[in-house]
Formats: C-alpha cells, structure tokens, sequence
C-alpha cells in the first residue's frame, strides 16, 4: 500500500469517528426544566421550615414556662409569617435574576 492511500483511509476513518461521536454526543438540557422544580422545593421546604422553627421555639418556651398551647400557637403563626417572607424575597431574587438575563439576551443596556 502507499502512503497516500493509507492518509485517505485514515482520513475517511477520522471522519466516521467524528460523525459517530456528534450522533451520541448528549444533547444539552434546558435549565429551565429543573430551575423550575429546583425552586418550588426551595420554597416549599423555606416555608415548612419557618413552621417547624416556630413551633421548636413555641413549644420550648410552653414546656419552660408551662403555658401549654398559647407560646406555641403564636411562634407557629410567626414562624409561617417569616416562611412567607422568605418565599416572597426569593420569588423577588428569581424575577430578578430572570429579568436580567431576557434583558443581556434582547441586548439591552443596564443603564450605563
């Protein structure tokens, strides 16, 4: 055989290689389809955890000072108000984090 031959095969090799490779190459996920999951557990587990906090508190401070549901009710009230609170402040990170990226994406100045 010739060198040149063997160049063509192996080039014609290569090339097989190479179109294999792109045609079980992973394709790209959309971080949309997880973003979304991602951020309702995130609420959802801020919110449970503003209760469970509250009634931890609540339930401390009735078994200290004997006030048997009163302490804890209120702490589990507040504990939902700062769950609540929390949920809202990161929705409000999200939207901004999502407004930003539509406007470097539609190219717009940030106001420079």
């Amino acid at each position: 055989m010739t060198d040149s031959d063997d160049s063509d095969r192996l080039a014609a090799l290569q090339a097989r290689i190479d179109a294999a490779k792109e045609a079980h190459a992973p394709k790209p996920r959309t971080p949309d389809a997880h973003s979304q999951a991602q951020l309702a557990w995130r609420m959802v587990i801020e919110l449970v955890a503003g209760l469970g906090i509250g009634f931890g508190i609540g339930y401390g401070l009735d078994a200290l000072f004997g006030t048997a549901p009163f302490l804890m009710i209120i702490f589990i009230f507040l504990g939902f108000a700062a769950g609540v609170l929390t949920m809202m402040r990161s929705a409000k990170e999200v939207q901004a984090e999502r407004e930003a990226a539509e406007a470097a994406k539609d190219g717009e100045p940030d106001g420079r």
